[in-house]
């Protein structure tokens, strides 16, 4: 239990407690790039921080986010120096991506199959998507629910053309 009002120095000291409890080998800081948003010492605390529970905690951490996030690193050199740079490739029609779509279908909650892995639906899926998996999920979440409200309970290449339509 936390008190939403309380200092943020006591939400520090009970996330590390919690931490240090738990004692997760990494930790994963996503949305990264939001560091540009606050001010130059927000961003120096921010970053500061992060330092502190690397050496504090002794776990790996990983940061995630978009290109600006790599600005905001650069902004200190001791955190450039401590991450590695790593660019995940969009997608493209592969056994990998296809063994995505199929990951997808198993959770996605639909009462007849839709075969996401089939070549045309792998193929709009991407084209309408750009190869970025944060689109891809939501293109899949809206066509599965114009799947459900049309009745087909399936996804098909229409309801992924109907998306992309609407998104653009």
């Amino acid at each position: 239990p936390f008190n939403a009002a309380a200092k943020l120095s006591v939400l520090e000291n009970l996330s590390r407690e919690v931490l240090r409890e738990v004692s997760p080998r990494m930790l994963v800081v996503d949305e990264v790039h939001h560091l540009l948003a606050g001010s130059y010492r927000e961003q120096r605390a921010s970053l500061n921080l992060l330092k502190f529970l690397a050496n504090d905690l002794q776990m790996t951490i990983v940061l995630v986010g978009t290109q600006d996030a790599e600005f905001a690193l650069q902004t200190d050199a001791q955190m450039s120096s401590r991450f590695a740079r790593f660019e995940t490739p969009r997608w493209q029609e592969s056994e990998a991506f296809r063994g995505l779509m199929a990951a997808f279908e198993r959770i996605l909650p639909l009462r007849r199959p839709s075969n996401l892995s089939r070549r045309e639906v792998v193929s709009a899926v991407l084209g309408a998507s750009g190869g970025l998996t944060g689109e891809v999920s939501r293109l899949l979440n809206s066509a599965t629910e114009l799947a459900i409200r049309d009745g087909r309970e399936m996804i098909d290449v229409s309801h992924i053309e109907h998306v992309r339509s609407c998104m653009l």
